[in-house]
Parts: C-alpha cells; structure tokens; sequence
C-alpha cells in the first residue's frame, strides 16, 4: 500500500475518522499517525508466533521472520515465543468470506460473467451454497475467536507472526502446498496468518524483512490490539529503521 511506514500512516490519516455515510466507522477523531512513528518500542511485551498453532510454513520464511522478531530484543522489547492456543478459523471464516463475496458479486456475474474469472466463480458458487444456519454459526464463531484472541492479547502489546506463510508464487497458480502440508485452492480461509486479524478488525501491518535465496521478498506482521494503530505503526517504523528495505527494487 506504501514504500515506507511513514507513507503508510500519512494514507491512515486521510482515510480514518467519522463518516455520516458509513455507520461502521469510528465516531473520534484519527490521531497524527506519522507522528506516532516516532518514539521507539522500547519496553514493550511482545509475543512471537510462527504459525499461530496451526498454520502451515515455509522454513525460510520462518527462519527470516523469527529473525526480524528476534531483532525487537534489541530494541529494547521483551519478546517470548507463545502459542495463542485459538480455535482454527478457517472454517467459519470460509462461510463469512464466501457468503460475502456471493452476495456483492453474485449480480455483477450473472450481469457480466466476462469480467469475473473462474477463481472468483468458484468462490461465489461456494459462497451461494452456505445455508444461513451456517452463516449465523459462523458469525457465533467469530465472537468466540474474538474472545480467546483478547484474552491473549492481555499480556501482550504487541504480536508477531509472518505475513505470508511462503513467499510469492508463479502467477499461474497458488502453491499446492507448504512445508509438506496441502494448502486449500479456493479463497475463503487461505492464508491463515492475516485474515484472523480482518476478523478481529484490529491493526496490523506487514512490514519487509528480508529476502528469499530466489530473492522474493519476505514479510513481518506485526499486530496490535483493539484501536491501537499508533502503537502497530510505531512498531513498524522502529523494525522499518533496524532493518531497511526500501531502497531495494526488483529486477528488470
């Protein structure tokens, strides 16, 4: 979304605060978000996780991203390795994600199948097929899988996971699997490091933090809890400084 931390927050800055036109948006002024960058990590309890207790990962994206982890020791953090213990979301959020994709883009298929390809088909196909049963079950789900991840979170200011659980992929297809685990083909539960935290609706940033032997870029998430974005891109700004990025371009 951004080159840098800092371009990122000044985007959050225009994007954020009350809107009459949206009832879901936050009724308070946003904060000075580039400001927020400043002021160093120092002292924070940090909690590290590779795979969340349940998602597959690539073991250099592992070794690379539990590195970038290691590196918030150094700036003055208490970091520890800690296994959230959540329940797997990946089946109800396929029903949340699906049902939603089918019902926003449901019409514009059946209006103008040439516009949607056989990817998104599939999954608003999928999508029509969840019953509402299912639907309301998976939106109880959700609210359990809120409770357990708040209720870690209380230790914690911030958590560490990678972003993606394997570097980027031929553009034909998504890898069939990671580190000897099959990984699902249709989108609604996929990627298992970063939707979590679309469903809890709380800060995250992916934030570069190094390389693969191919050269493909690798990825820190570095979440925050509930309203606490400066914290997330003070954070992200401190790992940003320790290790720089984006001077680097791909090759033409």
């Amino acid at each position: 979304m951004a080159r840098t931390v800092r371009d990122a927050a000044l985007l959050l800055g225009a994007m954020a605060g009350p809107d009459a036109r949206d009832p879901l948006s936050i009724d308070a002024p946003p904060e000075d978000y580039v400001a927020a960058c400043d002021g160093g990590v120092a002292g924070l309890r940090v909690a590290w996780s590779a795979d969340l207790g349940y998602a597959p990962v690539d073991p250099e994206v592992r070794r690379l991203t539990e590195a970038a982890a290691r590196c918030f020791e150094r700036l003055g953090c208490h970091v520890e390795t800690a296994d959230p213990g959540w329940d797997h979301p990946g089946p109800w959020h396929a029903a949340i994600y699906r049902a939603g994709i089918a019902a926003r883009l449901g019409p514009l298929a059946e209006q103008r199948p040439e516009w949607i390809d056989e990817s998104l088909a599939r999954v608003i196909e999928l999508g029509r097929e969840v019953t509402a049963a299912e639907l309301l079950a998976a939106h109880a789900s959700r609210t359990r899988f809120y409770d357990q991840a708040r209720a870690f979170m209380e230790r914690y200011d911030l958590l560490l996971t990678p972003a993606m659980a394997c570097a980027a992929w031929s553009w034909e297809r998504p890898p069939a699997e990671i580190d000897g685990q099959p990984v699902q083909q249709v989108a609604g539960g996929r990627w298992p490091l970063m939707y979590p935290f679309n469903l809890t609706g709380w800060p995250a940033a992916s934030v570069p933090c190094g390389f693969t032997a191919e050269g493909l870029p690798v990825a820190l998430q570095i979440v925050a809890p509930w309203h606490q974005d400066a914290a997330c891109l003070r954070a992200a700004a401190a790992l940003e400084e320790a290790m720089p990025w984006a001077d680097r371009r791909p090759a033409l």
